[in-house]
């Protein structure tokens, strides 16, 4: 893990780690690239194209601003926004349940990892469960907040990275865990856990009170099955018992990643915790872009984003997945979510096998891609001397335009041939 230089001599201050797609950026930026650089291809940074997409709704351009909105927001969020949050949930996946989402089970916040730190600021003393591989950004979340205990939990290649109920039931009853936090879909291995298996594994966690935590920012970027299988809003049984929160937002979804717009749902004791969390935290997300955020929420505008990204992407993720194949470089796990591929190098040649390698070679040619180590979420370096797992990986992402993927994987294309042909013995 790379770290940032010390801000003082004396040792006031410790270096700062950087996480994985932070520090693959800053290397770029290093040698050239600007934001807005046409000559560059950035395949590393999770970000989806921004612009209009066929059959999307309009993009919004502008945002009136009101008298109050030079005001602090609530910690916790605009009411309106908060109701239009839980009235998304209850339309969409509750219809014929039970108990329904209030107002009261949302917190919305300043950006996922702003929404993510209050959780961890307000768990207790216990063990919390991750998966392996998983969002680099954990790492330093994980780290931070020292009171609980991270455990990993390893999940196996040759399984597609699958994991039963039962297995999930064994770790938290094996390992003592009070809490499990997972992006589903898995950035970076697209594996989601869904339908009658996302209900079994809710169906454990309710029966031997295990918090489970879902990060759900990729949940319009499903390829495998029904859009609406995968959230885990669809087998809460009790909004305000079960032991389940979700985390997502209008970064990835709605595709409005500057917006830094997010939003947890929970029981409403959760929701407590993370406003007290918050008002030490960050002080609570921008009251404009709160404002302008609910009718964002919108049936209709919602599904218009839906139809559009699964239109475009889905193109997108098969020509990458079959280009990668092309050059050599193992696919073999085709991502059921997310805009991220999951490439094993171990069959290109030897220079260009580790991910950092085949990183530091891209950046050469002006493409930028993630070192799959970095998924090796590994808090406070525990593991410090360990041979990371995932070495031989690196994650791609078709989030940006069609032209740009096209352009980057040329030059990935032609990097590799050239460690091939430079590797061929001299006759």
């Amino acid at each position: 893990m790379e770290e940032l230089g010390e801000l003082q001599s004396d040792g006031a201050f410790r270096t700062v780690p950087k996480t994985g797609v932070i520090f693959v950026m800053s290397e770029a930026e290093r040698n050239g690239f600007t934001r807005g650089n046409s000559q560059w291809t950035n395949l590393g940074q999770g970000q989806p194209e921004t612009g209009h997409l066929v059959d999307a709704p309009p993009r919004i351009e502008s945002i009136d601003i009101l008298e109050e909105d030079h005001e602090y927001a609530p910690v916790t969020g605009l009411v309106d926004l908060r109701e239009a949050v839980a009235d998304h949930y209850n339309r969409r996946y509750r219809r014929g349940m039970p108990t329904k989402y209030s107002a009261e089970n949302v917190a919305i916040s300043g950006g996922g990892r702003i929404a993510l730190s209050r959780l961890a600021a307000a768990l207790g003393p216990i063990n919390l469960g991750h998966f392996l591989p998983d969002y680099t950004a954990y790492e330093e979340l994980l780290d931070l907040f020292r009171l609980f205990n991270p455990i990993p939990i390893l999940l196996d290649p040759q399984r597609h990275y699958s994991f039963t109920a039962p297995e999930l039931e064994s770790e938290i009853k094996g390992r003592g865990l009070s809490a499990i936090l997972l992006s589903n879909p898995c950035n970076p291995t697209g594996k989601f856990v869904g339908g009658s298996e996302l209900a079994q594994w809710i169906d454990r966690a309710r029966r031997l009170d295990c918090s489970m935590i879902f990060d759900e920012f990729y949940s319009h970027y499903v390829w495998d099955g029904p859009n609406d299988a995968m959230t885990a809003a669809r087998f809460v049984e009790d909004v305000d018992r079960d032991p389940v929160v979700i985390v997502n937002g209008l970064t990835k979804s709605w595709r409005y990643p500057g917006w830094r717009v997010s939003w947890t749902l929970g029981p409403k004791e959760v929701i407590d915790r993370l406003s007290s969390a918050g008002s030490f935290l960050d002080g609570g997300a921008s009251r404009p872009l709160q404002r302008a955020a609910v009718p964002l929420l919108d049936d209709e505008v919602t599904n218009g984003e839906v139809a559009a990204i699964s239109n475009r992407f889905d193109a997108k993720r098969q020509m990458m997945i079959n280009r990668l194949r092309e050059m050599g470089i193992i696919v073999d796990f085709e991502p059921q979510g997310t805009f991220y591929i999951w490439g094993d190098l171990s069959e290109l040649p030897e220079s260009l096998r580790s991910g950092m390698s085949f990183f530091r070679a891209a950046l050469k040619r002006q493409v930028i891609c993630v070192p799959g180590e970095f998924f090796d979420v590994n808090p406070g370096q525990r593991r410090a001397a360990r041979y990371s797992r995932f070495r031989e990986y690196v994650r791609f992402s078709f989030g940006p335009a069609q032209k740009e993927l096209e352009t980057g994987l040329g030059r990935l294309e032609a990097m590799i041939q050239e460690a091939r042909t430079s590797a061929e013995p001299v006759a």
